[in-house]
């Protein structure tokens, strides 16, 4: 499913964009595997799939079913197979920052789907939704206020844009996808702000 949010505004496509990017799994286990991937461009762009297990991917948590919702049955008769969604990973992703609320589990599941598909499990690599606030802030102030306050003002921006997070995640990936990317929009608006009271052009 692909869609558009619009975007921040004063954003448009371009090369290299950052990209807020979300799974959902069968569980926690070791044994875990992704059954929902969704990703949200900077340009408000959005995509997401749900995926069909690969054979082999026999591992279910009933409980993790009743916090997403997805049924392995649902999985099987409309999910896309493994192989097809990790391929459009690649083809989408490839050249863009990937960034997620919780790279070390979603690095995982993101490691096992393109491993499941005959993938380089490295092809795509994902960092920390903050590294993403934090660079954003970075750009947008490095050069408008002091560098003694710099790092004050970016961490005050980014604590405030996540403050502002749901302290009850969808667990749906687009849904969570969609939230990690609002945040970062807040962030860049507010350091836009902060750098317009501090005399930018």
């Amino acid at each position: 499913m692909r869609l558009s949010l619009g975007g921040c505004r004063g954003l448009s496509q371009i090369d290299g964009m950052k990209v807020f990017l979300d799974f959902e799994a069968s569980s926690l286990s070791d044994q875990s595997y992704p059954v929902e991937v969704a990703w949200v461009f900077q340009d408000g762009r959005t995509e997401s799939h749900l995926i069909k297990p690969a054979p082999g991917w026999v591992d279910w948590n009933p409980q993790a079913e009743a916090i997403h919702g997805i049924s392995r049955a649902t999985l099987t008769s409309e999910g896309q197979p493994h192989d097809v969604v990790a391929t459009r990973m690649i083809e989408a992703l490839s050249d863009h920052e990937l960034f997620a609320s919780a790279p070390s589990w979603d690095g995982k599941w993101l490691s096992v789907l393109l491993r499941g598909a005959g993938l380089p499990r490295h092809a795509l690599r994902l960092r920390d939704t903050d590294e993403a606030l934090r660079s954003t802030a970075i750009e947008i102030l490095q050069n408008v206020i002091s560098a003694a306050r710099l790092d004050v003002e970016v961490h005050t921006l980014v604590s405030v844009a996540n403050a502002a997070k749901s302290t009850q995640p969808a667990h749906r990936a687009l849904a969570d996808a969609i939230g990690e990317y609002e945040t970062w929009c807040r962030v860049r608006q507010a350091a836009r702000v902060l750098a317009a009271e501090n005399g930018a052009r």
